[in-house]
């Protein structure tokens, strides 16, 4: 049986947002105990957010490298027992004032000094698998690894600003400063070493105890980025290498100006002619990493909002034509079938929904928008196929008891009505709902099974400086938790 076609459940829960003492979640004990309380619970996935290294902003959907991993979740618990670092290296630093958010400010500042203690020790002895780790990786790590290297060579500025040579890839160049900064670049290269093998170890535990790894794809790269840097033919983008359009969203109900993501758009006429080269080792790599794919923002494949770059709103833009389902075509001649999650949310022409039908991944659908009680939403639960994926929120939308204090009185009294629920038993009922409903997977957040109210929302889009903080407390999984969730599973036919 195809993975998604079964009937099963799981949590969404970043690896930021696990607890522990050094400021952000990372890949150690309380991952592995994470993993522990899934399977104690009868859960099949756990869904994580990308796992790229973050930029200005934060948010793991801009990220430097779409192939590299965010060296913050590296365990240095882990790192100790390798005998790359020593208690006092890390313990006594004070990550966060509160063990419930991430300061990211002051992660990039610590953390970098632990790492270099770590490489002072790792190059006295290189593990004896790291020269193979490199070259396995080499089609994206060398250019990674120079592309952070000279970002700190110059100061972390975007890579258009700098010197014209290097924005362009002059092949003299980069062999002069790859040399130049050879110890940077091996630093990087162990900082991705170090953070795959703890992540294959994890993942080996997650899958030994029959957890698969949901995960998460954006279908834009950052501008600043070493996959634009490193592949600028790929994207529209002018003789600077600047973009020439920029992907975002129109304006709609919700948003007046739009959004403005800002991420370059594809060139998509370029890749097609190697048979979407670029796309393929994106999602061989993937593959590797995750069990299921979920891709971001999935109509994009189909048709795209590109507005000028220099626009300080979304207002003005077009739709222009993506590969649609050929892509997907010329992927599955390398890797048969696809276990994908396609991000269907918003609205959807006719021709995104042929594409959708044609390539056959599931869709999501958010219970929470099933709410809205001025129109139509297409979101209430009798209405999905078999063959989607259900939650009750995701990253993007506050948690149910958020959601509640937010929305409009009428939406929550068709909320109510709907569930035969009250203010209490809402929030349990709108996750049974979600369970014992006809989609084949069903995803829980982690917040909402705490009962957590609107402050530990994950991302409220279009905002700055407030998102991607939150994190569970210590002790966080009690018996109670894990035995709603067992049960509730069970109920639903959901349990293996």
């Amino acid at each position: 049986m195809f993975l998604l076609d079964k009937r099963a459940s799981g949590i969404l829960m970043h690896i930021s947002s696990l607890p522990g003492k050094t400021g952000i979640g990372t890949m150690g004990k309380n991952a592995y105990a994470f993993v522990d309380f899934l399977k104690d619970a009868c859960q099949t996935y756990w869904q994580i957010l990308p796992i790229g290294p973050t930029s200005y902003g934060d948010s793991p959907y801009q990220s430097f490298s779409n192939f590299a991993g965010n060296p913050y979740f590296i365990d240095l618990e882990l790192l100790e027992k390798d005998n790359l670092i020593k208690p006092s290296d890390y313990q006594n630093i004070k990550w966060s004032d509160l063990d419930t958010e991430v300061d990211y400010g002051c992660i990039y500042v610590e953390r970098q000094k632990v790492f270099q203690i770590v490489y002072s020790n790792f190059i006295k002895k290189l593990p004896e698998d790291f020269a193979a780790f490199c070259q396995e990786n080499s089609f994206w790590l060398e250019d990674y690894s120079l592309f952070m290297a000279l970002k700190d060579s110059h100061n972390g500025v975007s890579f258009d600003q700098w010197e014209e040579e290097l924005i362009k890839r002059n092949p003299q160049a980069l062999k002069i400063c790859y040399s130049k900064y050879n110890d940077k670049v091996t630093y990087y290269k162990m900082l991705q070493y170090l953070f795959y093998k703890q992540y294959k170890a994890l993942k080996t535990y997650a899958n030994e105890k029959g957890i698969k790894i949901i995960g998460d794809i954006p279908i834009y790269v950052a501008v600043d980025s070493a996959d634009v840097w490193s592949n600028p033919q790929l994207f529209l983008l002018d003789e600077n290498l600047r973009p020439v359009e920029v992907a975002g969203c129109p304006p709609d109900a919700f948003s007046a100006d739009g959004q403005l993501w800002g991420n370059p758009v594809y060139n998509w006429d370029n890749m097609k002619k190697d048979n979407y080269s670029w796309w393929k080792k994106r999602l061989e790599m993937s593959l590797k990493n995750y069990d299921v794919l979920r891709i971001d923002h999935f109509r994009g494949f189909e048709s795209f909002y590109c507005i000028p770059f220099g626009s300080k709103t979304a207002k003005q833009g077009e739709w222009k034509k993506g590969p649609g389902a050929a892509l997907f075509e010329e992927i599955k001649k390398s890797y048969g079938d696809l276990p994908i999650i396609a991000e269907d949310l918003g609205f959807l022409t006719e021709s995104v929904k042929k594409m959708l039908a044609e390539v056959g991944f599931p869709g999501m659908k958010i219970l929470q928008f099933a709410f809205d009680s001025r129109e139509e939403t297409g979101y209430l639960p009798e209405s999905y196929p078999k063959n989607s994926v259900v939650y009750t929120g995701t990253h993007d939308n506050s948690t149910i008891k958020g959601w509640m204090e937010t929305c409009r009185p009428d939406d929550l009294n068709f909320a109510k009505n709907y569930l035969n629920a009250d203010n209490n038993s809402l929030p349990e009922k709108m996750m049974r709902a979600a369970m014992q409903s006809i989609s084949n997977t069903c995803i829980l957040t982690m917040q909402d099974l705490l009962g957590l109210d609107g402050k530990a929302r994950m991302n409220e889009p279009s905002t700055v400086g407030k998102n991607w903080k939150w994190r569970a407390k210590e002790n966080y999984i009690s018996p109670e938790v894990t035995s709603f969730l067992k049960e509730m599973t069970q109920t639903s036919k959901r349990a293996d």
